[in-house]
């Protein structure tokens, strides 16, 4: 399944992301720092959704209350509960 999140309260614009089988298989971002949101991508392959919120869920960035791995947690919360 590939699903599409619109980011709020960040710099990147999109995230897109593959789960297959109940494994990510693929993150990218669209804007955003490009070295932290590839690291971000890199480090959730290969893991499964419940992995991976716990450990990104809440990080803030900065003085906003939510930040781009914050993002992707949201993204993969909504994308497995489709």
């Amino acid at each position: 399944m590939t699903y599409t999140y619109i980011p709020k309260g960040v710099c990147s614009r999109k995230i897109d992301l593959t789960i297959e089988d109940g494994v990510i298989k693929s993150v990218r971002f669209t804007g955003g720092c490009s070295g932290n949101t590839q690291g971000v991508a890199a480090l959730c392959i290969g893991r499964k959704p419940e992995e991976v919120i716990p450990l990104i869920k809440n990080i803030r960035c900065g003085f906003k209350p939510t930040s781009c791995p914050d993002q992707l947690a949201r993204a993969l919360e909504e994308a497995s509960a489709q």
